[in-house]
């Protein structure tokens, strides 16, 4: 684990994308802060970027540093939250511009799970995480489900947990709307 770890983020500190097993489905990863890398990551994908993408972090510290105006109730849902929660805050900030919906907001989760975590706290940036899919095709349920099309487009694949057959489910989806408005976009 701990080889892939640096092998990834030596990939993505060069800019390239990484596949990768995160606290719900596998991923498709880069550096949230290279709009190039980004941009790479909409390719992989087939997929348009007015389609915003979500970003992986290690602690909830870091949100305050990617959004600039943090509702009071995201530090609640974050410390009850008992599944992976991906939240979207208004007013990001500090990342790749392609990355953010055209409101200007982001999805970001705190990941718990050991490897992401890890990932997330030696990179030091905010990670992408997208779906290991092509736009519209089924999300993979697991890595043998990932195709080959999405395998050779990437930089580098992490071995670890490649040979489950779990299925985990994707994240909760919140968006925090003004005066603390809470929408939920997917249980």
């Amino acid at each position: 684990m701990i080889e892939d770890i640096k092998k990834a983020c030596q990939v993505m500190s060069e800019g390239g994308v990484i596949l990768y097993p995160t606290d719900t489905i596998w991923g498709i990863g880069c550096d949230a802060t290279n709009e190039e890398a980004v941009r790479r990551v909409y390719e992989i994908k087939q997929r348009s970027d007015s389609k915003a993408m979500l970003v992986l972090v290690d602690s909830p510290v870091k949100v305050d540093f990617y959004v600039q105006d943090v509702p009071e109730v995201a530090w609640d849902l974050i410390e009850l939250a008992d599944k992976p929660l991906t939240i979207i805050y208004s007013g990001a900030r500090n990342l790749a511009p392609n990355l953010l919906a055209e409101d200007g907001s982001v999805g970001i989760r705190v990941t718990s799970e050991v490897f992401s975590k890890r990932l997330c706290q030696q990179f030091r940036k905010a990670i992408v995480s997208t779906s290991a899919n092509v736009s519209g095709q089924p999300s993979p349920g697991n890595f043998g489900e990932i195709s080959e099309e999405i395998k050779s487009a990437v930089d580098y694949i992490v071995g670890y947990r490649q040979e489950e057959t779990v299925r985990p489910k994707p994240s909760g989806i919140i968006k925090l709307g003004k005066g603390g408005v809470i929408r939920i976009i997917r249980e």
